[in-house]
């Protein structure tokens, strides 16, 4: 599992299909090319100061360390966009949500 890093790659992840959640909005992209499945975790400013946002981003990317196996497809780009209730919603919660949105975005549309 990779990071996304560039401001490119996640401006191409926001093409492709998106599941608002309570805790955040997970956007997901199909590469092109085959290869390790990337993930990306953003949250604005409009969530709060750096120490609030920064707990946020911690939260998500425990989320996607734990249930990474369970459905993260490989050559597929991932943004989790963190959202305010993160910081309030328990973390049970927030896992069952991504594993939710994970199923939701493999349903052929």
């Amino acid at each position: 599992m990779e990071r996304l890093r560039k401001r490119s790659d996640f401006l191409a992840a926001a093409t492709g299909g998106k599941v608002p959640t309570a805790g955040f909005v997970l956007q997901a992209r199909a590469r092109a090319e085959s290869g390790p499945v990337r993930i990306g975790f953003t949250v604005s400013r409009k969530v709060g100061n750096a120490v609030e946002r920064n707990r946020v981003r911690r939260r998500l990317k425990e989320i996607v360390r734990l249930s990474a196996a369970t459905g993260l497809s490989s050559g597929h780009d991932y943004v989790l966009i963190g959202r305010r209730a993160a910081l309030s919603l328990p973390f049970d919660q927030i896992t069952e949500d991504f594993k939710r949105a994970l199923r939701r975005l493999r349903v052929p549309k």
